[in-house]
């Protein structure tokens, strides 16, 4: 199988067995890799009636087909489960180096089953795998863990995957660390670790990726990075990191504060990735093969916020742990980041369930009683890093949060207050400044996520033109969104199994020829858009079958809102409008969200057709 390794590891932890198993390759041709092969395997292995945190919930971690090949930044691989946080199909895509090392260690994944009595790692290695007594890692933060148990292990090329402390307490938005701070974030994959009570994966790999045509692959990838290092985005990309598109952001009213309230905060700029490169930036680090290196190495040595020189904030969490709650000062949001990294959990969810307590404080619907005591009036620096650490304990007011939003709402009963679709707390793009981003947002197979589509990319003025995506030049048009939204959600599905970033974008032509070099089939953009589709579907079959409903798809409360100042002042984005022209470009019932039989027959999936049309 050129471009695979041709095996899986399967290991069960409640009776520690391993077992090797060949790939499917008929699923493989599918489905690619990495989340939408994961989506194949866990289609025949879960139900309505699977316990997200019961042993019987398999964790699938999934390399892609070009994972740990020279594509340019090719070290993304999924950890993919039932999810604890929505019931839905979960999904967290990661980079750093622990996937290519799965990969060079000869495996295109590993499927893990069951539940151990006591703390354990996995250790995989070219010769096979072991089931070793975590037992002295257990209660460790994700640096201590990743630290000490590569040393342990002699040291790189060992690389560690685990969970913190989060994940041990089955906070539903745990998630999974290696490199670091580079994280598996989303869907709380970490709380289905530490069900588990996996508390990590160390892989030490030599290997090579086979390919079918190794010196054509190379190649292709030398053009690809040299269109990269000629595009104007990656450049501001690698010089300010994710954070460097906030004041574009910003001046479009994209960027969230006071939860979703308020339209114009100009307090968010003093957040961006230029702030943070003149304050508190000391290098930049980033992934396995990544030219770009987006991430940002920061320390802060003053004040009451010490940030020893580490991973520092994403955009996304600059936003989330700072403007969403009228934050401004960085230093403090880069310390509530490193928690959140140390602890084990998404920083976007983290963000998102903080930020609907505060709007509830504030809106009187809570006070101290409901809050042990802490006060959390906006921009109140001193309540989030206690608030951050009661979470990831279940502790007390903590203990509500780390259920996420969607169970807060019902805990508070304030049906439909909180800022989620589909239990997922929601990427920092507002949809009222980018109407492409409102059917991103209903329509992710794992909830309301800005990266199975990050349209918001073409609503900045990128376009696809292999795939038919275009970027209108206007970011709150509604005429051709659907159809557009869809494509890119098809191609990004595509890209996401492949084990590419999403960031850098490999120029497509480049794309198809590195696939058919690895893997010796004759495929074009369309086929592999085509392919991408079939995945999307599938995820959303797999969310049919766990009991998922049309009637579950709207939009939040306050997003129906339209804000009274800044860049969107007036306007929602007529949601359900362009929802029905989605559903009919993608061949879906429109009353039970089902693909139509015939789509699914065009798409290869016709043996599915039973279980959804019964």
């Amino acid at each position: 199988m050129n471009g695979y390794a041709g095996k899986l590891l399967i290991v069960n932890l409640s009776d520690g067995t391993i077992r090797e198993e060949p790939l499917n390759a008929e699923w493989a041709r599918q489905f690619i890799g990495a989340g939408g092969l994961a989506a194949r395997y866990l289609y025949e292995m879960v139900d309505a009636d699977t316990d997200p945190l019961g042993p019987e919930n398999p964790l699938i971690w999934m390399t892609g087909l070009l994972t740990g090949t020279r594509l340019p930044s090719g070290s993304r691989s999924a950890f993919c489960a039932r999810s604890p946080l929505t019931g839905l199909w979960g999904e967290a895509n990661i980079g750093g180096f622990a996937g290519v090392a799965l990969r060079q260690a000869g495996y295109d994944g590993v499927i893990i089953l069951g539940q151990s009595p006591i703390p354990v790692y996995l250790y995989i290695t070219d010769q096979g795998a072991e089931i070793r007594d975590a037992t002295p890692y257990w209660g460790l933060d994700t640096y201590e863990t990743q630290a000490r148990l590569s040393e342990a292990l002699g040291g790189r090329p060992v690389r560690v995957a685990c969970i913190g402390p989060a994940g041990e307490n089955l906070v539903r938005y745990a998630a999974i660390f290696n490199a670091d701070a580079r994280a598996a974030g989303r869907t709380g994959m970490g709380a289905v670790m530490g069900s588990k009570r996996l508390k990590a994966i160390a892989v030490r790999g030599r290997g090579q990726v086979p390919l079918s045509e190794r010196e054509r692959f190379n190649q292709a990838a030398r053009q690809a990075l040299q269109a990269i290092q000629e595009d104007f985005a990656i450049s501001v990309l690698k010089e300010l990191g994710t954070a460097g598109g906030l004041e574009f952001f910003h001046m479009l009213g994209a960027v969230p504060a006071r939860y979703w309230t308020l339209g114009d905060y100009e307090g968010a700029l003093n957040l961006s990735g230029a702030a943070i490169a003149e304050t508190i930036q000391m290098g930049t680090t980033g992934c396995w093969g990544c030219w770009v290196q987006c991430g940002r190495e920061v320390q802060v040595t003053d004040g009451p916020f010490p940030v020893p020189r580490t991973d520092g904030p994403e955009y996304e969490t600059v936003v989330s742990l700072g403007a969403n709650l009228l934050i401004d000062d960085l230093k403090a949001v880069a310390y509530f980041d490193l928690l959140c990294d140390a602890l084990g959990m998404d920083t976007i969810s983290t963000g998102g369930a903080i930020g609907f307590a505060f709007y509830l404080y504030n809106e009187g619907i809570i006070g101290p009683d409901e809050t042990d005591g802490l006060e959390l009036t906006w921009g109140n620096v001193e309540a989030v890093a206690p608030l951050i650490r009661k979470i990831a304990a279940q502790e007390g007011f903590g203990a509500v949060l780390a259920q996420g939003s969607r169970a807060m709402e019902a805990h508070y009963n304030v049906p439909g207050l909180a800022v989620q679709v589909h239990g997922l707390e929601p990427g920092m793009y507002d949809p009222r400044a980018m109407s492409g981003m409102a059917l991103v947002f209903l329509t992710s197979p794992r909830g309301a996520c800005h990266n199975k589509s990050d349209y918001y990319m073409v609503e900045s003025g990128h376009s696809f033109p292999e795939v038919g995506v275009w970027n209108t030049g206007d970011q709150r048009r509604e005429v051709g969104k659907p159809l557009s939204v869809a494509r890119h959600q098809d191609w990004r599905s595509f890209v996401d199994s492949a084990g590419a970033c999403q960031f850098v974008n490999a120029p497509i032509p480049r794309m198809v020829e590195m696939v058919r070099a690895a893997t010796g089939w004759e495929v074009t953009a369309r086929d592999l858009a085509r392919t991408g589709e079939r995945i999307f579907t599938l995820k959303w079959l797999i969310n049919h079958k766990l009991g998922w409903r049309r009637e579950q798809q709207v939009f939040p409360r306050l997003w129906e809102q339209a804000l009274d100042e800044g860049p969107t002042e007036g306007f929602v984005p007529a949601w359900e409008a362009m929802l029905r022209a989605y559903y009919e470009h993608r061949e879906w019932d429109w009353e039970t969200g089902r693909p139509r039989p015939e789509k699914l027959k065009a798409l290869g999936l016709d043996t599915f057709i039973p279980d959804l049309w019964k």
